[in-house]
């Protein structure tokens, strides 16, 4: 997917190594949605539980209800997960990827994942609490409301950066976006009565806006490592080291049994300074890192691969 440089130096296409297409959260989000679909298909085929479809079952279970109409506390993550049909699916995923995509290699994949969940709670509960002042209630499910996030961040963050609608013709970012915004604001207020959730996707949209105006502050990045250094010693999880993943951040020792049991001080310390480095990428990217720490990660990146720089 092409886009144009926002600083007008024509176009500008990622680059694999620091750039992937499918960064792991990213992944995982759209797997999960196509399979919770797939499920949902095979319970509409005519599978039951107890003398009743099992489809039943499933909805007043994981749909978002409306409050006093069957609302579970659950129900505000599990929602954005569900879709009501294939191009329901078909065009969210979409819009993740196309926009989800950048934000999570720029900001890490702690930092997106909790954007898009805290986003899609959010929208959750302007669908509970706002919407009933303007349409009727009724069960709501889609990840809407988290990627209308993911398409306000990205707005905010590279304004100028075209993007092609129908393929075709390109449109700066913050107009796209905000003509977005502003048919949901009328279809909302309105009572638009369409089957849509648009104040769930105002309310994801207002987070967006305020995480980026937040993260511009550092209080984000502030949040996140404070809540990493009460974290207990090696007890990360998988997604909290998504950006380790590519080849360059591969610090695998390769010294023999001889040298791994006379410690080397000085490799400690190297070493050392090398995960402290990778777990300020894990809080904020990669784009965070001063120079200084860019470059002892290419040196230990030279040490460890040498013949790299003979390709």
């Amino acid at each position: 997917m092409p886009y144009i440089n926002p600083q007008g130096g024509g176009e500008y296409r990622p680059q694999f190594g620091g750039f992937r297409f499918f960064p792991p959260v990213l992944k995982n989000l759209l797997m999960i949605n196509v399979g919770v679909f797939a499920l949902q298909l095979l319970f509409q085929s005519g599978f039951t539980f107890g003398g009743e479809p099992i489809i039943y079952w499933f909805t007043e279970t994981f749909y978002l209800f409306p409050l006093g109409m069957g609302f579970m506390p659950w129900q505000l993550v599990t929602y954005m997960f569900l879709h009501g049909g294939l191009m329901h699916l078909l065009f969210n995923m979409l819009m993740l990827w196309m926009f989800g995509m950048e934000l999570e290699n720029i900001w890490g994949s702690r930092k997106f994942l909790l954007f898009y969940l805290a986003a899609g709670v959010a929208a959750g509960l302007a669908n509970l609490f706002i919407a009933p002042l303007f349409s009727s209630p009724g069960p709501t499910i889609g990840a809407s409301g988290g990627v209308y996030a993911v398409l306000v961040a990205f707005a905010m963050l590279f304004p100028n950066r075209y993007v092609y609608v129908m393929a075709l013709l390109p449109v700066r970012a913050k107009y796209l976006i905000t003509g977005f915004i502003l048919l949901e604001v009328f279809n909302g207020v309105s009572g638009t009565m369409d089957g849509i959730a648009h104040i769930a996707h105002l309310g994801g949209a207002v987070i967006g806006a305020i995480w980026v105006l937040l993260d511009r502050q550092g209080t984000i990045d502030s949040m996140l490592s404070s809540f990493s250094r009460k974290k207990v010693s090696g007890s990360k999880s998988a997604w909290d080291s998504g950006p380790r993943e590519a080849t360059f951040y591969d610090f695998k020792s390769s010294k023999s049994e001889n040298e791994k049991k006379t410690p080397d001080p000085k490799f400690d310390q190297s070493q050392k300074e090398i995960d402290a480095i990778l777990d300020k990428i894990s809080v904020s990217g990669y784009a965070s890192l001063t120079e200084n720490e860019k470059r002892i990660l290419l040196d230990a990146s030279k040490r460890i691969h040498p013949d790299r720089d003979a390709q």
